[in-house]
């Protein structure tokens, strides 16, 4: 079907779906759509931040997927024309991630298996569209060649995309961004089980300065079952990673990050003009700057907490920075971002 924003979204038979032409999983059988557990985080209905405003993917508007199938989001000609090779296309970046990252993290001494939060939406501008915007939260085990992660959040990425539109997005790499990594669908991986989430799909309305605030809230955890693990979407389980794609990550995590994130190409010979989250700087708060809160994870008695000894790392906050914020309510809280190019950002 057509969606608003000019994608074609395929219903494709769930047992259809690209993951299955990974090797790993050419005799994986999805036995079950939802976890064998399904934690509940803490409930924040008595929050008021003027935020938590409705919003949509553009393509429900034109229909649904039929049960026993999921949306995919049409991968055209011109998206594969964008990309440098076909090799390439879809792939993250290993250098921005690892030089550009702008997050909040949390070690942790004990092995790891949830994390959630919520994040403000919001359509930054993108200089170049080899360059992207986003807002996300990592899982990690691992480092160099065995760094596993599992990535999700929004992003504005015109070279993956083909326009400037807020998307929501997964990721994850099992070799430190070398080979084994991938965005959304794109390659054979993460496994959906549900009919009504276009991963890659628009994301609309978006958050407006001094304006209405629109709020998402992504949760990842592992099946202590099945060691799967499986992501949230608001109150829709979407799908899991199997554990046999990773390394390190079959057995559980060791640090959670949240944060924003861009890539600094420096074209002109100077910083870029892409945006961080909203564009502006965190210390404008609340209606300015984007934010990400109701940060928890998961103690060793399964009980989800607000973590503590939190540290922010900024390589440029000049640039873009991060302003740390407690709310009883609503747990940890940061505000984030920034114009990039500015006087004090050369």
């Amino acid at each position: 079907m057509e969606s608003p924003d000019g994608d074609t979204i395929d219903c494709v038979h769930i047992a259809h779906q690209p993951a299955f032409d990974h090797p790993i999983l050419k005799n994986h059988t999805i036995i079950k759509t939802r976890p064998s557990y399904d934690p509940d985080w803490i409930k924040d209905e008595n929050i008021n931040m003027n935020a938590s405003k409705s919003f949509t993917q553009l393509w429900h508007s034109n229909g649904k997927c039929p049960k026993g199938t999921i949306p995919i989001r049409r991968t055209k000609k011109e998206d594969m024309l964008r990309a440098s090779s076909l090799k390439s296309y879809g792939r993250k970046n290993s250098v921005s991630r690892q030089s550009t990252i702008d997050s909040e993290f949390v070690d942790v001494t004990k092995d790891h298996e949830y994390a959630i939060a919520t994040f403000n939406i919001w359509n930054p501008k993108v200089q170049r569209q080899d360059e992207f915007s986003l807002g996300q939260l990592w899982i990690t085990r691992g480092s160099g060649s065995d760094l596993n992660t599992i990535e999700a959040g929004w992003q504005v990425y015109p070279g993956l995309y083909g326009d400037s539109s807020t998307r929501l997005f997964i990721f994850w790499t099992s070799d430190g961004y070398q080979r084994r990594k991938c965005y959304n669908l794109g390659c054979p991986g993460f496994i959906q089980t549900n009919n009504e989430i276009a991963l890659g799909g628009t994301l609309s309305p978006t958050s407006q300065v001094d304006g209405s605030q629109y709020e998402m809230t992504i949760l990842i955890w592992k099946d202590r079952k099945e060691g799967d693990w499986w992501m949230k979407f608001g109150e829709t389980v979407v799908g899991y990673w199997p554990a046999s794609l990773f390394t390190s990550l079959r057995e559980s995590a060791s640090r959670v990050e949240w944060g924003g994130e861009v890539v600094n190409l420096k074209s002109d010979g100077h910083h870029t003009t892409t945006d961080m989250g909203s564009g502006y700087f965190p210390q404008q708060g609340f209606g300015k700057a984007s934010y990400i809160r109701n940060i928890q994870t998961v103690d060793e008695s399964n009980t989800l907490r607000t973590p503590e000894s939190l540290q922010t790392y900024n390589p440029e906050n000049s640039c873009y920075d991060i302003v740390m914020g407690m709310n009883d309510n609503s747990g940890s809280q940061f505000f984030f971002g920034g114009p990039g190019l500015n006087p004090n950002c050369p």
